[in-house]
């Protein structure tokens, strides 16, 4: 298995403006791949500029608010390429695509770190970042998974949310659980009437 990096990333649109979506990276040698969905934003922005910016931040509300449409976080300038950057992150990469690979479902980027910056200390992530963290991918992905394995996974990553979360940790538990909620309630909804 390779190893990928959970990080937000920031492209920008033909006219520069700018687009935020979390996203893992994975580690190929020494590139570093987006691999967007189609069709997303990040994949249309990358065509049309191919360069972005992966902000490494301890603030998991940034994640759980990418997931659940919360994307106005502030932005500074990238330092040395056309991109921004979140204003509060740890560290930030600024990236160049160096090579694009089709595919049906998710099209690859390989792209070389063009400039690396740490702005803060890392402290790490406690056990309820984690959690959110993986209920923000889980949320990605409710439509692939059978409902059990998501009911399941939720049983779990809540133990880390009682023992272990902040207010920003509880707050981006609350939105990714009303989204959650939607989704339980639109396979209810469905179930339902069957």
């Amino acid at each position: 298995m390779p190893r990928i990096v959970e990080t937000i990333i920031t492209t920008l649109d033909a006219v520069g403006e700018p687009y935020i979506a979390p996203l893992g990276l994975i580690a190929d040698g020494p590139h570093w791949i987006i691999a967007p969905f189609k069709p997303s934003r990040t994949l249309e922005n990358l065509n049309a500029h191919p360069f972005a910016v992966a902000s490494h931040t301890d603030d998991v509300r940034v994640f759980a608010g990418g997931v659940t449409g919360r994307k106005l976080w502030p932005l500074e300038p990238a330092t040395k390429i056309n991109g921004r950057r979140l204003a509060d992150c740890v560290s930030h990469w600024e990236l160049k695509v160096e090579r694009f690979i089709e595919d049906e479902q998710r099209p690859r980027f390989a792209c070389s770190i063009v400039h690396q910056q740490t702005h803060k200390v890392w402290e790490g992530f406690n056990r309820a970042q984690a959690a959110v963290l993986e209920l923000a991918v889980l949320t990605t992905r409710l439509k692939m998974l059978p409902p059990e394995k998501v009911e399941s996974e939720l049983k779990y990553l809540e133990i880390a949310i009682s023992k272990t979360a902040g207010p920003r940790e509880e707050e981006a538990w609350e939105w990714l659980m009303e989204k959650i909620n939607t989704w339980r309630q639109t396979r209810f909804d469905t179930s339902g009437a069957s």
